[in-house]
């Protein structure tokens, strides 16, 4: 409980002066009337170090030195800060963070006056809940956004519905004005960001740059090796961070005084508010924007990795700023190959993890983008062409698959000649195509020719030769050739196993494979340590819910079934099913068939 609450306004020396004025002759101190701001500061600290029982508020504080000769010796009293500085030096600091969505409706519904301050977000219609946590999905849960998006609602008593269609209609111009019966905070929270940023630029160019840069990014887990990794392609100002480790965490320091930007050592990574990008965006022109969209796609082709598993963290921590690039090159529809370039590694990698969804329309830009800078005879066609290709081959639609691998392996042969290891990736999955297709004649020769060229030109232990030697023992295995198929899948084992990480997903797929082999001439007891395995290192490298994982799954379901081991097999089918379900795999329907078999006969044997 308080006697006192004394709010005073510390943006500046002048409003902090006004204030402590009004204090002074709120109380009739002696110094009211002096016009030196030396008389009135220390009639104010006088009174505050005679009384106790009050709390001092000094709001928007973000210059900590207007107020140290103010709070110095009062440290044992209550004062209140507000500020956007994150060092506060010894001040202890309270950070307000975004709401979480059902905290954010509340606050929203509450400020609009469409709750009772004691409504519970369980208590609120159905429809209510909907519309407010779109809202707030919507604002990023900044609580001084959803304050003035409420009061906006309580004084022109718009609905939520047509208020969300105003603000994605107009964005952050709805944060440019404010009800004028909310008093309190007088600034709008789009003004106060500007005033931020402009006093950025005028205390350091570089952060005022970094600050635009940040603004083109995905807002969260920003890579701070993005920036200085990739700053030699973000202009003149940006440039020497590359060099200067001390210029980047000042420039970041600078933006950090206001709350712009927030950091997190431990990740090494940034993070910005979406509205703070929104405004950033909404003061620079076209013409500006595309000069960062394409600085941006300069610095991901530099930064983001060959898409290898040995590389896969690394993907995952830029993945999202990938994404966000591609968005951009999208939607500025930009034509260069760097563009392309981008765009295929992502989509690459999002094939590999299993998100087919998301990577399609990512290869096909790419292909037309390629297409239209490079001619349609070039290399990197025929790699957007396989790329995308592999796709269509994965979701099981075979009917698109050939064209494109035809015409992919044509480019090679043409612009690379008949024995470049890029012939043989083309010949090894064209006759992948014609094995799943059941065309063994075709598929065989086409092989035979992948791994002479591989073996020539990237030595009898490389991967590729390993992978070529596989495919070609599963078409022996299924001809029931077993005798020609082991020693090749042995050969495949021993080169990963030797070139590759012994976890590395193209062992598991070796050893899945050789499990098949031992599982098809009955000798159950070597098949099933060498499936466990191939399980194990699936799930550990691609997560619970890939295909491949699915893939394992089933394979171990049939051989319980084989060893009328039908409790384990149910289970391992129903776990196989459930990951092929959500992502409306093509092995959908076979594997249901198998495991309705497996039901039938589990009844059909019951006593």
């Amino acid at each position: 409980h308080y006697d006192y609450i004394i709010w005073v306004r510390a943006e500046t020396q002048e409003t902090l002066t006004a204030d402590l004025a009004q204090f002074a002759s709120l109380l009739n101190l002696r110094e009211c009337r002096a016009q030196e701001k030396q008389k009135i500061f220390k009639a104010a600290k006088d009174w505050l170090q005679q009384h106790e029982k009050w709390l001092l508020i000094l709001d928007n504080a973000d210059d900590l030195t207007l107020i140290q000769h103010l709070i110095i010796g009062l440290e044992s009293n209550h004062i209140l800060l507000t500020t956007t500085a994150q060092a506060t030096g010894t001040i202890p600091e309270i950070n307000v963070k975004k709401l979480p969505d059902e905290a954010g409706a509340v606050l929203l519904l509450r400020r609009a006056k469409i709750i009772t301050r004691d409504t519970p977000f369980q208590k609120i219609p159905k429809e209510l809940q909907i519309q407010s946590l779109a809202i707030t999905r919507e604002l990023d849960g900044l609580p001084l956004a959803l304050d003035q998006a409420g009061a906006y609602i309580d004084e022109t008593q718009c609905d939520l519905t047509e208020y969300l269609k105003l603000y994605r209609k107009h964005g952050i111009e709805l944060f440019k004005e404010r009800g004028h019966l909310a008093p309190g905070h007088p600034v709008p929270v789009a003004t106060t960001w500007v005033l931020s940023f402009q006093k950025i630029e005028q205390a350091s160019p570089v952060a005022a740059e970094l600050l635009k840069f940040c603004a083109f990014l995905h807002p969260d887990a920003i890579p701070e090796e993005l920036i200085t990794e990739g700053a030699e392609v973000l202009g003149p100002v940006l440039g020497p961070l590359a060099q200067n480790t001390l210029s980047f965490n000042k420039a970041v320091g600078e933006i950090r005084k206001y709350s712009l930007l927030q950091r997190d050592m431990q990740t090494k990574t940034l993070n910005i508010h979406r509205l703070v990008q929104a405004v950033i965006l909404k003061s620079l022109d076209d013409e500006t924007q595309r000069q960062w969209v394409e600085r941006l796609m300069q610095a991901m082709k530099r930064v983001f990795p060959a898409v290898k598993f040995e590389n896969w963290l690394k993907c995952d921590r830029f993945l999202p700023q990938a994404q966000k690039c591609a968005s951009w090159i999208m939607n500025y529809n930009l034509q260069s190959p760097e563009g392309a370039r981008v765009l295929n590694q992502t989509a690459h990698y999002l094939y590999e993890r299993a998100r087919y969804i998301e990577a399609e329309p990512l290869y096909q830009q790419a292909l037309r983008i390629d297409e239209n800078v490079l001619g349609p005879n070039h290399p990197d066609v025929a790699q957007n062409l396989n790329h995308l290709a592999e796709l269509y081959y994965t979701q099981g639609n075979y009917a698109e698959v050939e064209p494109l691998y035809q015409r992919a392996l044509a480019i090679r042969e043409q612009a690379l000649g008949l024995t470049h290891p890029d012939v043989a990736q083309s010949l090894n999955n064209l006759a992948l195509l014609y094995y799943t297709k059941g065309k063994f004649a075709e598929a065989e020769p086409l092989y035979q020719r992948a791994l002479t060229i591989w073996e020539e030109t990237l030595g009898p232990t490389h991967p590729n030769v390993a992978t070529c030697l596989n495919n070609l023992a599963e078409l022996y295995r299924t001809e029931r050739k077993y005798t020609e198929a082991e020693p090749l899948y042995q050969r495949a084992l021993g080169i990963d196993e030797t070139a590759l990480e012994p976890n590395h997903c193209n062992v598991a797929i070796d050893l899945n494979n050789l499990a098949g082999l031992y599982g098809d001439q009955g000798k159950y007891a070597e098949a099933e340590p060498l499936y466990q395995r191939a399980l194990t290192i699936y799930e550990k490298a691609l997560g619970s819910k890939h295909p491949d994982v699915a893939n394992s799954l089933h394979s171990l379901a049939r051989l319980y079934v084989k060893q009328g081991k039908y409790a384990e097999a149910e289970s391992f089918y129903q776990r196989a099913m459930a990951i092929y379900e959500r992502l409306e795999h093509p092995n959908t329907k076979s594997v249901r068939k198998n495991y309705e078999d497996l039901l039938k006969k589990m009844d059909s044997e019951k006593p």
